[in-house]
């Protein structure tokens, strides 16, 4: 099995991650633009038995738009998130893709929120597609 590190920009908090990942995901929520400074989040999910923390990270919690709350853990020194648990989803631990900074990383295999995606932005044909 792989093992793949994801980690802030200082390198102070960290996530090792064992295998391939769950799902690999995009998300265009407004959201999900505001936590990401960019036009869409992707994410991967992992077992959470297969991801092991190093360093200590500060939790914002944040309401989603179908009332659904997300945990998210970034560093206090630079400001990065490195991961992200999900309630109703204990049991696995969302990583932002860019966190890895690995182009090989594995492409997303669906798309959430379109009706938010920016009009310039062209995701994968062959992936799931949710509005």
């Amino acid at each position: 099995m792989e093992n793949r590190l994801a980690s802030c920009s200082c390198g102070k908090l960290s996530a090792e991650v064992e295998g391939e990942p769950i799902r690999v995901s995009v998300c265009h929520c407004l959201a999900c633009q505001r936590r990401t400074g960019s036009v869409f989040g992707a994410q991967a999910r992992f077992s959470r038995e297969n991801v092991k923390i190093k360093g200590h990270g500060k939790d914002f919690v944040r309401v989603g738009d179908e009332g659904t709350k997300s945990t998210f853990t970034f560093c206090p020194e630079c400001g990065a998130t490195v991961y992200y648990a999900m309630d109703g989803h204990e049991d696995v631990i969302a990583i932002p893709v860019g966190a890895f900074a690995d182009p090989a990383f594995p492409g997303p295999t669906s798309s959430v929120y379109e009706e938010r995606m920016h009009g310039w932005v062209v995701m994968p044909q062959d992936i799931e597609h949710m509005r």
